[in-house]
């Protein structure tokens, strides 16, 4: 299964746009998003993306909250699967026990990846370029055996996303 994950959109639709595009051009089956989405345009871009989503608040998203019902916005910490893996999403890095087979969280915009006792943790880094000229995201494969992350960058002013795989075999 291949799950496009995203955080940190703040007032970037342009670039939340052009990063589910293209994680979509490269076999997206699911989206996932840690929230600070900040606009209804973004979620709106979720929503028509086609694929499945989830989403969680971030602490810049209280203005989307009357909108919780019509985007499925859901609180933090939200558990839920695809198929038969765990997932546990959140915006704020607060909940990042090993209690899951994947945690995704932003709000640092930074990208993290760590494999330890059996779980991932991921943070996708940031779609805004607020705190470095780079949009980023992450194409998570998930195999029976391992995890590869695709981790994607843009410099805000090239066309062409630069792409860092890793991987580690699941316990």
């Amino acid at each position: 299964m291949k799950v496009a994950v995203l955080s940190d959109s703040h007032n970037k639709v342009d670039l939340t746009k052009e990063a589910i595009d293209f994680l979509k051009s490269q076999g997206a089956q699911y989206l996932v998003h840690a929230g600070d989405l900040c606009l209804k345009e973004n979620l709106e871009l979720l929503k028509e993306s086609s694929l499945p989503y989830v989403c969680v608040y971030g602490n810049n998203d209280n203005s989307l909250v009357r909108l919780s019902n019509e985007y499925k916005i859901e609180n933090e910490p939200y558990l839920f699967k695809i198929e038969d893996v765990k997932f546990k999403l959140m915006h704020l890095p607060f909940y990042l026990n090993a209690d899951s087979d994947v945690i995704i969280f932003g709000h640092t915009h930074m990208f993290e990846s760590e494999y330890k006792e059996g779980t991932l943790f991921l943070n996708p880094g940031e779609i805004c370029a607020r705190e470095k000229p780079l949009s980023e995201c992450v194409l998570l494969e998930i195999n029976p055996n391992e995890y590869i992350i695709n981790y994607y960058s843009r410099n805000i002013n090239e066309k062409e996303f630069l792409k860092k795989e890793i991987r580690y075999d699941r316990e």
